[in-house]
């Protein structure tokens, strides 16, 4: 199957790690508009209120996918 999930295999940090190591945290909050990335932004503390928040982690999973899709696609 060609369709993999990109979300496989990958844990919450790993994702979030790899959207801060491309956007940042500046562009990341622009594009998802949620305080853990705006004020004192750090992996930890977004870790936490990702994990509490169903709806934000996944704007955030979909963000990552978006973002998959557009680097395989520019490979």
């Amino acid at each position: 199957m060609n369709n993999q999930n990109p979300l496989h295999g990958m844990t919450l940090e790993k994702i979030l790690t790899e959207l801060v190591n491309f956007y940042g945290f500046p562009e990341l909050s622009n594009l998802i508009d949620i305080n853990c990335f705006k004020n004192d932004p750090s992996i930890k503390s977004s870790l936490t209120f990702l994990r509490r928040t169903p709806w934000a982690r996944t704007k955030v999973e979909n963000l990552y996918i978006s973002y998959k899709k557009e680097i395989d696609a520019n490979q």
